[in-house]
């Protein structure tokens, strides 16, 4: 099985590097010396890397037979693809390649149906789902452990728990109303300095959301 592992960026220095946008949870394995990629476009590769190092929190990659800047630029945008056996699992239980991931469908803990998972946008503070909604619409699930509580590969599933407003925008302005009123009657009670505004739902709210 082929799987896009990462875009090559802009060139980086003189000597052939390249800055790349990495499209795996394990670039030491797929994006490590010695490693030899398909590319597309397909007459741009097979590319083989020659050195790797991180940059200001950037992978910069080398290929063999890259030797200049101009090189390097011809490069851009290129796609690198790695061959990846379709029964292989990741070191850590709760780790998943993409591959696993994609066409899972979403629903909520009671089982209403959200969408299915089309595509995995790696970040880097986190990763998220890229879901599709029956409507055809796309809604983004950061694929942390509040959010998504389970993955379930035998029923091809993920179960999540959204946070008000992630999936419904409404939801978000109800939730804020309503905290609003309960901050008016707690400060109508003397309760202002110890109640919810410090420490209850509305404080909890934008941590789910990161």
């Amino acid at each position: 099985m082929q799987l896009v592992v990462a875009r090559i960026g802009r060139a980086h220095g003189i000597k052939g590097e390249v800055t790349v946008e990495v499209r795996t949870d394990e670039p030491e394995l797929r994006l490590g010396p010695g490693a030899v990629l398909a590319t597309e476009p397909a007459a741009t590769g097979p590319l083989t890397i020659e050195t790797g190092r991180v940059h200001s929190g950037r992978l910069l990659l080398r290929f063999e037979g890259v030797r200049d800047r101009t090189a390097a630029e011809a490069l851009r945008n290129t796609l690198l693809i790695a061959e990846v056996d379709p029964d292989e699992l990741p070191e850590e239980e709760d780790e998943f390649y993409d591959h696993q991931l994609i066409d899972l469908d979403v629903v909520l803990a009671d089982g209403t149906e959200i969408g299915r998972i089309t595509e995995i946008s790696h970040l880097p503070s986190q990763d998220l789902f890229i879901v599709e909604r029956p409507d055809g619409s796309e809604v983004m699930i950061p694929f942390v452990e509040e959010i998504v509580t389970e993955i379930d590969l035998e029923e091809q599933r993920a179960v999540i728990t959204p946070p008000p407003g992630l999936i419904d925008e409404s939801e978000a302005v109800i939730a804020s109303s309503r905290d609003e009123e309960e901050g008016t009657g707690d400060a109508a009670s003397g309760d202002a300095a110890s109640g919810d505004a410090a420490s209850g739902d509305a404080a909890e709210a934008p941590k789910g959301d990161a």
